[in-house]
């Protein structure tokens, strides 16, 4: 099974609520969320899980953004009335982040319930290693996300699911150009040869989680896709224009032309790359934001039907 781990931000929300609306994902994707606000975006996300009787994680204490905080001193009453409720589905796995302070928050989740075979725990430190052991004892939850380290390996041996960051980050988008593609993952194929029950990563996003936002001087949109041997490679298409940040819909449509083209000799399809060529064959621009959405939304479902044994080389 595949588990995107994703953050809270607009678009990757967005991206997870379409995926489920559309109906583009199956059983073996399960989507985890670390939220970095209360928002009605990520309300409207679980919902969309839950009335479509497909399982999210969602990760309480988050350890990037300021979730925490923001909901300590949020106002309305309302929207933490519906958070509270939307854990208690029966499609919403509550996730933890081994930290400094696990065990005060361990011992809140299994006050108020949440049972250790329930729950989902990310453990990516090695200095949480004992305290996660003396927490969960012979008890052991119903996946833990380690990193592809024997001292980890060697200490959590059952439901343990791998956890990477694939997506090799540039400093700025530009930097893409030079590039073309390379290789992505083989995870996919070689999870449960390794011990695992499934595997997990960043999508094309990337571990690395900052506050600020900028405007790139290039436009640069990343493709996975399937090598002859089924291991997964990506692709950057990138704007030619990026010596200033001017024109973002034009260096769109310059980055846009290059996957046209590029796909015309693949037999590639997900609803994410129509979505793409709708806006190529209209000319339109749908921000940055969406950019980053139907990226995201395209590696996942192209996950999903190869789990299916859908999907095309």
């Amino acid at each position: 099974m595949y588990l995107p781990y994703l953050r809270g931000r607009q678009y990757e929300l967005l991206a997870l609520r379409e995926l489920a609306e559309n109906n583009l994902i199956n059983n073996k994707i399960l989507p985890i969320i670390e939220p970095i606000k209360p928002s009605a975006t990520l309300l409207k996300t679980m919902g969309m899980f839950i009335n479509k009787e497909k399982d999210l994680a969602v990760i309480l204490h988050p350890q990037v953004g300021n979730f925490n905080k923001d909901i300590s001193i949020l106002k309305k009453e309302g929207w933490k009335m519906n958070f509270s409720e939307a854990l208690k589905s029966k499609n919403i796995v509550i996730s933890h982040i081994m930290n400094e302070n696990s065990n005060n928050e361990l011992n809140e989740l299994f006050s108020n319930g949440v049972e250790e075979n329930e729950l989902l725990v990310i453990n990516k430190n090695k200095d949480y290693l004992s305290n996660y052991l003396e927490s969960f004892g012979n008890k052991n939850p119903l996946y833990t996300l380690i990193p592809e380290e024997s001292a980890f390996k060697r200490k959590i041996k059952v439901k343990r699911v791998l956890l990477e960051d694939r997506f090799e980050k540039e400093a700025r988008n530009a930097d893409y150009k030079d590039i073309n593609s390379r290789a992505f993952s083989e995870d996919h194929i070689y999870f449960e040869e390794d011990g695992f029950m499934g595997y997990s990563d960043y999508s094309i996003v990337g571990e690395e989680y900052s506050e600020s936002g900028f405007a790139p001087y290039a436009v640069a949109i990343h493709i996975v896709y399937f090598d002859t041997d089924k291991s997964l490679r990506i692709k950057h298409f990138v704007s030619n224009s990026n010596k200033d940040i001017n024109d973002p819909a034009g260096k769109f449509g310059e980055a846009l032309q290059k996957l046209a083209e590029w796909k015309e000799t693949r037999n590639i399809n997900t609803y994410s790359l129509e979505k793409f060529m709708e806006h190529y064959r209209n000319g339109t621009y749908p921000g940055l934001g969406t950019v980053k959405k139907l990226a995201i939304m395209h590696h996942i479902e192209l996950i999903s039907q190869y789990f299916d044994g859908k999907f095309d080389l």
